[in-house]
């Protein structure tokens, strides 16, 4: 767990194909996140975890590497089954970013200084917008697209560090935001950090959740697929049944290796 500032804030955690991963309700979660951004000083990063990024996890030695140096959520229908699998029982909640910091930053009553990075330009800029409409006791300062080059990384984290924000929400996609955030990120940035994927595209409108219903039943995945499937085809058609496989590797190696 990611904690730079040294706080003795903690959560509990469950092992999911190697990666500690948290197992907080709704409540829990807000109220642990929400003290990480109260802390005086220090950056946490937060991520999520789902089957798909558990795929790209087990074939990419630095995005677990990096992962393992920040707080992970439970996100998706995918985990779980890993959870029932390992440990017996779900997770309490699925966590999953597009839902939780919308919810985060509702929670939140104290003002919060928030940055954005990611995303295209007009979509980032929107979504800046809407959650100013949504929370507007918070400032939502939008700072760079998710398109500029490595060359430029420092000048974009020179911008936060003299905003000074207490979030820090980078939108550039898995594994590429994970690992520029443990590559760049350091204390005195944010007090918090959060990768969150597409969600300036969700918060911008410009791509469609899922109906509630849909969602109550864990199956968003399926609506998006509907949605995009030439280009989801392989995440879903072909990442799901291969991250089953992993589980299953994974159970029988945990197994075999208590017999041994």
């Amino acid at each position: 767990m990611n904690v730079q500032s040294g706080t003795t804030l903690r959560a509990s955690q469950r092992d999911i194909l190697g990666l500690p991963v948290c197992d907080l309700d709704w409540a829990g979660a807000f109220d642990f996140v929400a003290g990480i951004a109260d802390m005086p000083i220090g950056t946490t990063t937060v991520a999520f975890l789902n089957a798909n990024n558990a795929n790209l996890m087990m074939r990419d030695a630095e995005y677990r590497k990096a992962l393992q140096r920040q707080i992970v959520l439970p996100d998706g229908h995918g985990v779980d089954i890993a959870s029932q699998i390992f440990h017996g029982q779900p997770f309490p909640a699925n966590l999953n970013g597009t839902d939780f910091v919308p919810g985060l930053l509702t929670y939140m009553e104290k003002p919060k200084r928030v940055a954005l990075i990611g995303a295209r330009q007009d979509v980032l800029l929107i979504a800046a917008e809407k959650f100013r409409e949504h929370t507007p006791w918070h400032e939502f300062h939008a700072i760079a697209d998710g398109y500029f080059k490595e060359s430029e990384s420092q000048a974009v984290m020179d911008k936060i560090r003299d905003l000074a924000p207490d979030i820090l929400l980078v939108a550039m996609g898995t594994p590429i935001q994970e690992k520029w955030i443990d590559q760049h990120v350091t204390p005195g940035h944010a007090r918090l950090v959060i990768s969150v994927g597409a969600l300036f595209d969700f918060v911008a409108g410009r791509v469609p959740r899922a109906p509630s219903r849909m969602r109550r039943l864990r199956l968003e995945w399926l609506f998006r697929f509907l949605q995009e499937p030439r280009r989801l085809w392989h995440r879903y058609v072909v990442g799901n049944p291969l991250f089953l496989l992993h589980v299953a590797r994974y159970k029988l190696a945990s197994v075999f290796g208590r017999r041994g």
